[in-house]
């Protein structure tokens, strides 16, 4: 049985049972508002129930059975409601249920509501909020139907046992008065306690959050608290957070601290149909003094005023085009020391805009490349380039007729720094593939190739190409003709499959490299490791700015067995050349008519262990000039994993000196020893992990850290530590521990130390 009552109030009218059918269904049609809309005074309220009574001597309405009135998308069921006309009361009995528009619920034995469903009165009220919240009082009131007020609520987004229900859950927030602010989406806690397990830990005479259906609110966020600092000293944040409106909002976090100024950080986010944008900045008073050198890390005076923006920006113009930017830079190195700014600890901030287009089998990107330096101690900031512009294309066909690939590239760019060698390229690559199939299963693929630049260079001289000219104009190409052959002997066997598969490639071009480099800047092929993934190159640079030509032979023997979820994967090759380029680094490993021998295995004996190495080896006497390692062993309970990687110089420090005068800096032959070593744990709601990473060239410490946390359904306690030990700008090291709170619907407190 249906009804409908007028907007105004439960007391002007309302259908009898015998109201015809199309009456009481037109009361469903036609309702205004949605989810989280108020309660309407003039929308229309809706009954359905099993029975109507009417008590004519005392101006009652009874409904009864399965009773159940809406408004709007407001909707409130009980197993009886009884109407008072005098006095516009309706007074709902046994298993109260009302339904709020953003899927809240409010549970009741007894409620009591006028004005439609505007005002409201329930005794021994529970609440089921969003995100699992949960919300109980002795008594409630709503007013005006925007705000309800609660006493003796307690609040959790625990799970209560069903077995126990009244056993205390997790953790629990007692107040002696809440109010629910359903207009602005805000609760209000007074007098509150938080308890763990039911026993007290905290009090807090006042606190306010965000309604748990909310997503964005502006508000005062909580901020960070820490009793010592290295450079800070005892600091602490309040951040206050303003949602502009449904695209865009801002953060300020304002920082006090004991040991120097204070800091002023914003960012402000703004999103679009196409795109979006984030900037943050920072202004500081910094009182520490500046580096100086590595035996005086803090100067005399002050760094003074100081700041940071970091910005970021990403739009899509059509289909096929991006364009963005990624622009980072700071007052100084100092600066982010003494504030912990993100960045800190590595060796430049990168600040690229780009515009950027991707096609079938195209891509092309137009960009414009800055760099600030960080580490002082290394790095002279006058050296470092200003890439304005950079252009680049890449096009790779379709197969032709004959089942070749035909693809082009070109890498063009304006390089300026303030000291040193400023320069400008132009490049076009053309490349041919041309694959087939021999009569003995052969997989042989013909590969004619083409590299050009062109080049306008000033301050060669300096670095880092130290050439014996100031200036020059020049140019490039290098025709190349290879051939492959991967012959691969196929084995299969119940369950398993071995492959032996020699391979030999053969390489033509004209001889590269030596005094013609002189008048050729180098900017993309400084660094060079001849390992096995560049062992099959037509250019085992880096970049085309230095090639490889002349006359050579490449052979390898790949071998593979697998047999389940077991693998062995290994891979041994060398480079026999008749052309050596005396313009090689040392320790290249191709500095002779025989290269280095390079390899590879993989090694995954069960799917709960895996391997992987690969290294560089004397042709000669066997030294290591290359090698580096994976292992990782365990599951989700236990995983275990280890790293190592040694090199015998460090190319750093080749360019970082005049090495034409045959005087390289020694730094460059003081190998890279490295091991890692990490620990991982999961079980159920615990998690743990460590770290630890050593130079065992100095036999010290690089760093080491640990992190442990707990996570349950309502409930997240995370406790994290690092120490580093390297020095940065004369800081020899840093400690931060870090262990956060987080009660989910609420927030997470964070305190360093």
């Amino acid at each position: 049985m249906r009804g409908r009552i007028a907007a105004s109030g439960f007391a002007v009218w309302a259908l009898s049972a015998a109201s015809p059918p199309a009456l009481a269904q037109s009361a469903l049609t036609g309702l205004s508002g949605g989810k989280g809309a108020p309660v309407s005074r003039s929308a229309p309220v809706t009954f359905e129930a099993d029975r109507v009574s009417y008590d004519n001597a005392h101006n009652l309405v009874t409904w009864s059975g399965h009773v159940e009135i809406w408004q709007n998308d407001h909707v409130l069921r009980a197993d009886e409601v009884t109407f008072d006309r005098n006095t516009g009361v309706a007074a709902a009995r046994g298993n109260v249920a009302i339904i709020e528009p953003d899927g809240q619920v409010l549970f009741a034995q007894y409620a009591e509501l006028t004005q439609g469903m505007r005002e409201m009165v329930m005794d021994n009220m529970r609440a089921i909020l969003a995100n699992n919240g949960k919300l109980a009082a002795n008594g409630a009131r709503r007013t005006d139907g925007k705000v309800n007020v609660m006493s003796k609520s307690v609040y959790t987004a625990c799970k209560i046992c069903a077995a126990h229900p009244d056993q205390p859950p997790f953790w629990e927030i007692k107040s002696y008065k809440a109010t629910q602010d359903l207009e602005h989406k805000r609760i209000e806690y007074q007098d509150s306690t938080l308890n763990f397990f039911g026993f007290p830990v905290g009090y807090l005479p006042y606190f306010s959050v965000p309604d748990p259906s909310v997503r964005r609110q502006s508000g005062f966020l909580l901020g960070d608290i820490s009793p010592h600092d290295k450079h800070l000293g005892t600091y602490v944040t309040l951040p206050y957070y303003w949602v502009i409106n449904d695209r865009s909002d801002a953060t300020f976090i304002p920082l006090i601290a004991s040991a120097t100024g204070p800091q002023l950080t914003s960012q402000y986010r703004q999103f679009f149909n196409e795109g979006r944008f984030r900037i943050t900045g920072a202004i500081a008073d910094d009182t520490h003094g500046p580096y100086v050198s590595a035996a005086e890390p803090q100067g005399p005076g002050r760094v003074g005023v100081s700041g940071f923006v970091f910005a970021n920006a990403d739009f899509n113009w059509n289909d096929n085009w991006h364009y963005g930017a990624d622009v980072n830079v700071a007052s100084s190195s100092d600066y982010m020391r003494d504030y912990r700014i993100p960045g800190y600890g590595n060796d430049i901030l990168t600040s690229v805009g780009y515009i950027e287009g991707f096609g079938v089998g195209a891509y092309s990107r137009l960009d414009a490349i800055g760099f600030q330096g960080l580490n002082t101690g290394a790095i002279n900031q006058s050296q470092l380039p200003f890439v304005l512009p950079r252009y680049q294309y890449n096009f790779f066909g379709q197969p032709d007729l004959l089942g070749g690939r035909f693809s082009l590239s070109t890498n063009d760019f304006n390089v300026y720094r303030p000291d040193g060698t400023s320069d400008e390229r132009a490049s076009l690559v053309l490349n041919y593939d041309r694959p087939l199939k021999g009569p003995l299963g052969q997989l042989w693929v013909l590969t004619l190739h083409l590299d050009s630049e062109t080049y306008n260079a000033h301050k060669l001289d300096l670095a880092p190409n130290y050439s014996t000219v100031n200036a020059a104009s020049t140019a490039q190409a290098l025709p190349t003709v290879a051939l492959k052959m991967n012959w691969p002997f196929v084995r299969a066997l119940h369950n398993s499959s071995q492959i032996i598969e020699p391979i030999v490639q053969l390489i033509a071009a004209p001889n590269a490299g030596n005094s013609v480099n002189d008048h050729i800047p180098n900017e993309d092929s400084l660094a060079y490791e001849f390992t096995d993934t560049t062992l099959f190159q037509l250019n085992r640079h880096e970049g085309i700015d230095r090639l490889d030509g002349g006359l050579r032979a490449n052979v390898g023997l790949h071998a593979n067995w697998t047999f389940g979820s077991q693998q062995i994967d290994a891979l041994v090759g060398q480079s026999y050349q008749e052309h050596i380029d005396r313009n090689q680094v040392p320790d290249s490993g191709l500095t002779t008519h025989a290269s280095d021998i390079v390899g590879r295995l993989s090694f995954t004996p069960a799917d709960w262990i895996d391997f992987t190495a690969r290294g560089r080896f004397d042709h000669a006497t066997g030294q290591t000039h290359f090698a580096d390692g994976l292992i990782s062993a365990g599951n989700t309970l236990l995983r275990v994993s280890g790293g190592y990687i040694y090199n015998s110089h460090d190319i750093y420090y080749y360019y970082d000196s005049n090495y034409r005068t045959g005087h390289v800096d020694p730094l460059y032959f003081l190998p890279t020893n490295e091991a890692t070593l990490g620990v991982s744990s999961q079980f159920r709601q615990y998690r743990l992990s460590a770290f630890g990473r050593r130079d065992l060239a100095t036999n010290r410490l690089v760093a080491v850290g640990a992190d442990g946390a707990y996570e349950n359904d309502c409930f997240i306690f995370d406790l994290s530590f690092i120490r580093r030990y390297t020095t940065i700008n004369g800081d020899g090291g840093d400690t931060s521990i870090l262990f956060t709170l987080t009660f989910k619907t609420i927030g997470s407190f964070p305190v360093n130390g």
